[in-house]
């Protein structure tokens, strides 16, 4: 079944969180706070951008019904 919508679940571990880490703290240059707070902020936006093309999906496919329903 395709998975249209829905959110892909990336295997985590160590060394991937790791990187991550040392990513956002280099970033914010050793900064541990401001590395969390980015990280925060892009996990949102991130959930946020994902939530809207859901939405957008299921308008689609409730047009699609609609549309299916008329012919």
């Amino acid at each position: 079944m395709h998975d249209a919508g829905h959110a892909t679940v990336l295997p985590l571990d160590d060394k991937a969180v790791s990187a991550i880490e040392e990513a956002y703290l280099a970033q914010a240059r050793g900064d541990a706070a401001a590395a969390l707070r980015r990280a925060i902020g892009d996990a949102l936006a991130d959930l946020a951008e994902m939530e809207r093309h859901s939405r957008r999906v299921e308008r689609l496919l409730s047009r699609g019904f609609v549309r299916g329903a008329l012919d």
